[in-house]
């Protein structure tokens, strides 16, 4: 039976690394960010490379929906789906995120939007995906009656290697050392947003070295980031630890 494996991240996380770890496996495939078309078209949003995603994507959500319910690519035993969670408008019915295994990443907001704020000159709190993790996390508890897996950013760049082995033993799978480096540069699964976005990436071999970060916002980046403040810790409450 197929493992389809959404993990719902906010930007600005280590959510392509991680999807450079799956991929490195021979028995998965991956898809990168799939509803990010519908989401610029319904939202108009200018995004960097805005008519490249519209022309390249499939601007209709429910589209997409059929097709990650659809047949799975080459066939693999397992399909990790890198999601964004902001993608999820409140328009979509999200009823179909229960057919999948869901994974949360979260990351302090504080550190989402300093980041967010080195490439974009505004951010607002739908725009870290935060609040929607935490709807998210809210609805797939009450549909399946437990929590799904929540993982850390800053727990799990200090111990890779363990937490990987943890969440492919929470999901049922065999861990493969293979997901801890891949090779350098781009990859065909990228979506075409990749040049404005994954050059660290690109440039990286394995998941970078942790390093405590204290970034100092002012202003709408502070606001926002206390504003997102109750849901990282709603959700960090439940995320994995290692024992």
């Amino acid at each position: 039976m197929t493992l389809r494996l959404a993990m719902w991240s906010g930007p600005r996380n280590i959510s392509t690394a991680m999807m450079r770890a799956w991929e490195n496996r021979p028995d998965c495939a991956v898809t990168d960010e799939p509803l990010y078309a519908a989401y610029l078209a319904q939202t108009g949003l200018d995004h960097p490379g805005r008519e490249q995603i519209l022309a390249s994507g499939e601007t209709d959500w429910r589209k997409v929906v059929g097709s990650l319910q659809g047949p799975v690519p080459e066939a693999k035993a397992i399909w990790y789906q890198k999601h964004m969670t902001h993608h999820l408008l409140p328009q979509m019915d999200i009823a179909w995120v229960h057919g999948l295994t869901n994974v949360l990443l979260i990351r302090a907001p504080d550190q989402v939007v300093a980041s967010y704020l080195k490439s974009r000159a505004e951010v607002t709190p739908e725009d870290i995906g935060l609040l929607q993790q935490a709807q998210l996390f809210e609805a797939i508890s009450a549909h399946q009656g437990r929590a799904p897996l929540v993982i850390d950013a800053d727990d799990f760049l200090q111990q890779p290697g363990a937490y990987l082995q943890a969440i492919c033993k929470a999901l049922g799978i065999t861990f493969m050392p293979c997901m801890l480096s891949w090779p350098v540069g781009p990859r065909p699964s990228d979506g075409v947003w990749a040049p404005y976005w994954y050059e660290a990436v690109w440039r990286s071999t394995g998941f970078e070295p942790w390093r405590p970060r204290q970034p100092q916002l002012s202003g709408q980046g502070l606001a926002v980031a206390q504003h997102c403040r109750p849901a990282y810790e709603q959700l960090y409450a439940a995320r994995l630890q290692l024992t």
